[in-house]
């Protein structure tokens, strides 16, 4: 039998684990509730246009199918390749369509038609990023580049970065574009809490799930993967991991850089590759 001194150490003990336990639960409330925060970086100011990188543009505004209002920008190529590709940019979880100069200067150079869009809640668009609601921005851009623009599905490219390479991946199994690139993205969301905060993914459920490695499975045209072993925010792995779910006709490009620079650091490897892509005709099955 308990004595009293052994009745207080085991009511102050369960009392610390019931502490324990609230404190867990609290936490894990806020970290749920926190999930949006954590995933999506949005910057509502641009800091410049197309035209301060010399490249000529026109401002897109579409309409998702819940009524969100979203903005872009379309830049028609100078000089197209052939045959013609017109390029949907689906940009990675922070900054806006702004930030990513770079990239846009280097599919001007592929002769490319390119529509970039920011999803709600970056840049000029409406509303509050979610999963749902990304699927609906892609949605709407796929729509405009087809029946207001005028596009075949067959000339249209998805290209995703990071984030973005999930966005891009959903959409294409929804769709049927004409070729899928995916660059430094990973396979699930679970997969990156597990990498990046492995206590917190064992008790908390996560909000959104971005399933590419299932999404590839339904993806039928041409698929470029890129990734680089010095990405320190998607391992390497993960490309991989991708590169082995989708179905072939697939090809895989080692860049270098970290996370944010591998474009950049590969080049001019880098745009040469998108042009060999841009150009394979794979055979038929």
């Amino acid at each position: 039998m308990a004595t009293g001194s052994g009745r207080q150490v085991l009511s102050s003990l369960l009392g610390m684990l019931a502490a324990l336990a609230a404190g867990l639960v609290l936490l894990g409330l806020l970290v749920w509730f926190m999930q949006p925060k954590l995933l999506f970086r949005p910057f509502t100011e641009l800091i410049g246009v197309p035209s301060d990188w010399g490249l000529a543009y026109e401002d897109v505004w579409l309409t998702a199918d819940d009524g969100v209002r979203l903005h872009g920008w379309f830049l028609p190529a100078e000089r197209r390749r052939a045959p013609p590709h017109t390029l949907l940019f689906l940009h990675g979880n922070a900054g806006n369509v702004s930030h990513r100069g770079a990239t846009l200067a280097i599919f001007a150079a592929l002769g490319l038609d390119v529509l970039i869009i920011d999803y709600r809640g970056y840049g000029l668009s409406q509303g509050r990023p979610t999963e749902a609601g990304l699927n609906l921005d892609a949605d709407a851009a796929w729509r405009w580049l087809v029946e207001e623009r005028g596009a075949a599905p067959a000339d249209i490219v998805l290209f995703g970065r990071s984030l973005g390479g999930a966005v891009a991946t959903a959409l294409a199994a929804r769709v049927q574009p004409g070729a899928l690139i995916v660059e430094s993205s990973f396979t699930d969301l679970e997969a990156m809490a597990r990498l990046h905060h492995p206590l917190l993914a064992l008790f908390v459920p996560l909000r959104y799930r971005f399933m590419s490695v299932d999404a590839l499975a339904q993806v039928h045209c041409p698929v470029l993967i890129l990734h680089s072993r010095d990405d320190g925010v998607v391992p390497f792995a993960q490309g991989e991991a991708l590169l082995a779910a989708a179905t072939a006709p697939k090809r895989f490009v080692e860049l270098v850089g970290g996370h944010n620079e591998g474009f950049l650091d590969s080049q001019p490897r880098y745009q040469q590759a998108l042009a060999a892509f841009l150009d394979w005709r794979p055979a038929a099955p």
